[in-house]
């Protein structure tokens, strides 16, 4: 009786450019569900002069992974230019980035702990680290993944002269300005290159999603790279959903935990989460964010398909249904459907904290 085939291994099947240029980097690659990123390893990396990593999250999917660029004291990086998107969250220090835009012209601005910022398609740009005495770290999520597993070409992706001047939007988005685009609860936009302060940024309020919550939409140097901010208040969580892969959900404010599931599972993934903390729950794993600090917990949420450009039908059914209820064909489970085991958790776990319930 012939044994059924499954993989042979040959030189040209089967290949993953981006995997190949990650190997090739010689930096540690952090794989994992959640990881602290002030914490993660890092070593020098030629390609940006400074040392760096990368972080491959268990949830990821397929177009999606994260930097991570250590600037020494009063380092900077070497100049970058490449043909991949990025939205760049600073976990610590303070410094400066420099941005050329294809006209010529060039922006700069001053970015410190928890600033939010994206780079214009295929614009020059460097960082620089404004400290003489403490590090800065950055988180880069970004797209390269997609763009070298589709062109496998790294010359295409790192070299291309090409410009996007419609990328670069209005000068005051460097600055901190934006341009706030309402829609509707849970779908407002701002518009803008750079966020200054996530933690203190303006949210609006999106009780559907549970706990009086509120939320922003961010539209990032006109990117199909996606990011918003969400804000849970003392004593509160948020309503379970589901979505598929690639949502990296960064810690900003307070503390807490997540719990993880797969619709019939027994036992939850869980997740404790601060500032530093990054994790992507994995396609279509049920996931529900609970505040246990003494002040609100905001975190921000990094994916690609954005609200505006949202690239996949999967993506274009979230961002309709991210706050319809499951039995309603949407992604959201309902306090009153949700597990019972999970309201009993969460007042554990305020106890543990010295805290109290508000709405849940």
């Amino acid at each position: 009786m012939n044994k059924p085939i499954t993989d042979i291994p040959h030189p040209k099947m089967l290949i993953d450019p981006y995997a190949a240029w990650a190997a090739n980097e010689g930096v540690p690659v952090t794989e994992d569900f959640g990881v602290d990123l002030l914490e993660v390893p890092t070593a020098p990396w030629p390609r940006f002069g400074i040392d760096g990593g990368l972080v491959h999250l268990k949830g990821r999917g397929d177009f999606v992974s994260i930097f991570v660029l250590d600037l020494a004291p009063g380092a900077k990086s070497a100049p970058q230019k490449h043909l991949f998107e990025e939205v760049v969250y600073v976990l610590s220090g303070h410094g400066n980035t420099t941005v050329e835009a294809s006209d010529g012209r060039k922006h700069s601005f001053e970015w410190g702990p928890k600033s939010l910022f994206a780079l214009p398609l295929n614009a020059r740009y460097q960082h620089f680290n404004s400290s003489g005495r403490e590090r800065a770290r950055l988180a880069s999520t970004n797209n390269l993944a997609l763009m070298l597993n589709l062109f496998h070409n790294e010359s295409f992706v790192f070299e291309n002269a090409y410009g996007f001047p419609e990328r670069q939007g209005a000068a005051k988005y460097f600055s901190g300005e934006g341009e706030f685009i309402p829609v509707r609860p849970g779908r407002n936009m701002w518009e803008t290159n750079f966020i200054p302060d996530l933690a203190g940024f303006e949210l609006k309020a999106w009780d559907e999603r549970g706990a009086g919550g509120s939320n922003m939409m961010f539209i990032l140097a006109d990117g199909t790279m996606h990011a918003h901010t969400s804000q849970m208040p003392v004593g509160t969580y948020k309503k379970a959903h589901r979505h598929g892969p690639d949502f990296h959900v960064f810690a900003v404010t307070g503390h807490g935990f997540s719990l993880l599931w797969y619709e019939g599972a027994k036992d939850f993934v869980r997740i404790d989460w601060k500032h530093g903390w990054v994790f992507a729950p994995p396609d279509q794993m049920f996931h529900q964010h609970f505040n246990t600090a003494r002040d609100p917990a905001r975190y921000l949420a990094v994916a690609f398909g954005s609200l505006r450009y949202p690239f996949t039908t999967d993506k274009r059914r979230v961002f309709q249904g991210m706050d319809v209820s499951v039995k309603d064909g949407g992604c959201q489970i309902e306090y009153e459907h949700q597990d019972p085991r999970i309201h009993g958790i969460y007042l554990e776990e305020l106890a543990k904290h010295g805290c109290g319930i508000r709405h849940g």
